[in-house]
């Protein structure tokens, strides 16, 4: 079967988008406009709206593709009805040559994305330039073929997507027995003590040159997910070559990153490590409070709104050990904090299987990715 390499110039026609000022949108309704489309509007939906179809080349359907030159530079998404802001690419090509699942996913396979990281240009915002993806080649075979492989691919990822709404569906169950259980409690009028009267930040600060301490792994606050408190892979203090100073934790701490606090970033190790001076690692004080509750309290709203109420001293915004003290709530009877944890462990323990198998089958769908986009499917 013929299998031809061909840049994407020859077979797409890319399309910036348009920067579009406030006297040019409306809010609220779809009526009378276009959509205004943003990353985020890809991700969930958000209500701008374009007045005029003055930018009729910018203009996005399902049968197009969108992709980030900035922000998230490289991603790839489906298209929406609508008009691109300027930070994403429309992506429009002839449906008799080119089978839109199948370019989707060849854009967004592992190998292709890798490419494009690699020819990305800027220092802190990275971006992509039009030249840069319209000189990209990709395999493309028949049409009938690319059918074949995008089916393929479409129903390996539909389950390794099943594993990833497992994870967030857990986290979703969480947060509402956290709510279920202490969201009247913790406003209470009654009990009012401050945080810092049940943990203590007593982590001692050793040098990570010396031997014992090499090979512990280094965690900074690049490596919490924010929201969710998923620790993310990282490197060992010989492998950063780390110099200076910093904070040795185990399993009986909770990870806290004083900068920019709104990210809600917030871990629950089971191991001993090495932590960046940006975090704190906190310690419950025994039969006052719980690991799992101070974690589950430090992602909530309402310590959210608590550290929203602070005023900046910066342009990156940081709490301190006297504010992080100073947090004001009530606190809940000893069994139900001892119950929660209770729970809270037993869930953490199924989103760690969950997470296993979204990353087996992660591993799947990029291996047969792989394997599809170089016509050994």
């Amino acid at each position: 079967m013929s299998w031809s390499l061909v840049k994407l110039e020859d077979i797409c026609k890319t399309t910036q988008g348009v920067q579009i000022t406030k006297a040019n949108t409306q809010v609220e309704s779809y009526e009378g406009g276009c959509r205004y489309l943003y990353i985020a509007d890809f991700i969930s939906e958000k209500k701008l709206s374009f007045v005029d179809d003055v930018f009729d080349n910018k203009k996005v359907t399902t049968d197009d593709l969108v992709m980030a030159n900035t922000g998230s530079p490289g991603r790839v998404f489906k298209g929406k009805y609508g008009i691109l802001s300027n930070n994403l690419f429309k992506i429009s090509f002839d449906k008799k040559v080119v089978n839109r699942d199948y370019l989707y996913l060849m854009l967004s396979s592992t190998v292709f994305q890798k490419i494009l990281q690699q020819q990305m240009k800027g220092g802190i915002q990275k971006h992509l330039g039009h030249e840069t993806i319209s000189r990209q080649e990709i395999p493309l075979p028949p049409l009938k073929e690319q059918q074949r492989i995008a089916a393929i691919l479409d129903k390996a990822d539909a389950i390794r997507q099943k594993r990833k709404q497992a994870i967030e569906l857990a986290d979703d169950f969480l947060r509402s027995v956290f709510l279920d259980m202490f969201g009247s409690d913790l406003v209470r009028d009654t009990d009012r003590i401050m945080f810092g009267d049940v943990t203590i930040l007593d982590a001692k600060m050793v040098d990570p040159r010396e031997e014992e301490y090499l090979d512990l792994l280094h965690i900074g606050p690049d490596r919490i997910e924010k929201n969710t408190g998923k620790l993310l892979p990282a490197l060992t203090a010989r492998e950063e070559m780390l110099i200076s100073k910093k904070f040795l934790f185990d399993s009986q701490y909770v990870l806290y990153s004083k900068i920019r606090p709104y990210l809600r970033k917030t871990a629950l190790p089971d191991f001993s490590a090495l932590c960046s001076a940006d975090m704190y690692p906190i310690k419950p004080i025994g039969g006052k409070s719980t690991r799992e509750f101070i974690w589950m309290l430090l992602l909530s709203d309402l310590f959210d709104s608590y550290v929203s109420s602070l005023p900046d001293r910066a342009n990156i915004p940081k709490l301190n050990k006297k504010e992080l003290a100073a947090f004001e709530f009530s606190l809940p009877a000893w069994n139900k904090l001892e119950k929660f944890s209770k729970i809270c462990k037993r869930i953490n323990d199924h989103k760690k299987n969950h997470e296993q198998s979204f990353q087996l089958s992660n591993d799947a769908f990029n291996s047969l990715s792989q394997k599809a986009f170089s016509g050994q499917l």
